[in-house]
């Protein structure tokens, strides 16, 4: 394992898997502008080599929102920007399955950078909202547009109208959430272990499907095409025939 600490964010490289590490605990690991850079140096370095991604926070939370005192200095030039936008469409855009292990607040920014990834997996204490017309702005990084289709319409509206926060187990109910846990890592490392068991392009074809706009069912076929002339296809079937004899 080789582990990287810069100045907002720790990163691991593992042989099969990366880990970050948001690293700002005393500040509920609030993202601020040093981690939006440091997170689009570890996209850079994912997308040259794909491998699954884990997301988790440093301390009892995961990411408490923005830091308002940056975000409270923006004006309109850096609004149109979509500097958070930028990157978690970046990270969900990631080839590989992309996995955040959630404890305590998972707010504004930090609810959204769970959106942006594929899987969520929460202890008891987490808790997912989006309070930003409280502040006066938007939730304008990704939840006008990802959440509702996570959960719904309607429970979007709650949280992002109404301010209502979801809970683990309401998450859990909401389908946001895979599991609620104790130990979100070991089980982020867990949902990782069986990705890291599959075929590392049907996933990134699949995952390149369901997250495209639209039914495109020929789009399906073209993929199995591309698998279905692979040697791994072959392989993998024919291993389950000689096990299942």
């Amino acid at each position: 394992m080789n582990t990287v600490e810069m100045s907002a964010i720790e990163f691991e490289e593992h042989d099969d898997r990366f880990v970050v590490v948001l690293n700002r605990p005393e500040q509920r690991n609030a993202i601020n502008g040093a981690m939006i850079r440091e997170l689009h140096d570890v996209c850079a370095r994912v997308e040259a080599d794909p491998k699954p991604v884990i997301l988790v926070g440093r301390g009892d939370h995961f990411a408490g929102g923005a830091d308002i005192a940056e975000l409270r200095e923006r004006r309109r030039d850096e609004a149109l920007a979509g500097i958070n936008r930028t990157l978690f469409d970046r990270v969900a855009a990631l080839p590989l399955p992309t996995v955040a292990a959630v404890s305590g607040f998972a707010l504004g920014g930090g609810a959204e950078l769970t959106y942006a990834c594929d899987i969520r997996i929460a202890t008891p204490t987490a808790v997912f909202g989006n309070p930003e017309p409280g502040l006066g702005i938007l939730a304008a990084a990704g939840a006008s547009y990802r959440l509702p289709d996570l959960v719904g319409r309607s429970v979007a509206k709650q949280v992002l109208l109404a301010g209502r926060t979801l809970d683990a187990d309401t998450a859990l109910a909401a389908g946001l959430v895979l599991e609620i846990t104790e130990d979100h890592l070991a089980a982020a490392h867990r949902v990782v272990d069986r990705i890291g068991r599959q075929s590392a392009l049907a996933l990134r074809l699949t995952k390149t499907i369901v997250d495209a706009p639209g039914s495109q069912p020929w789009v399906d076929d073209i993929a199995q095409a591309v698998l279905f002339e692979t040697d791994d296809k072959r392989e993998r079937m024919t291993a389950f025939l000689e096990r299942k004899r």
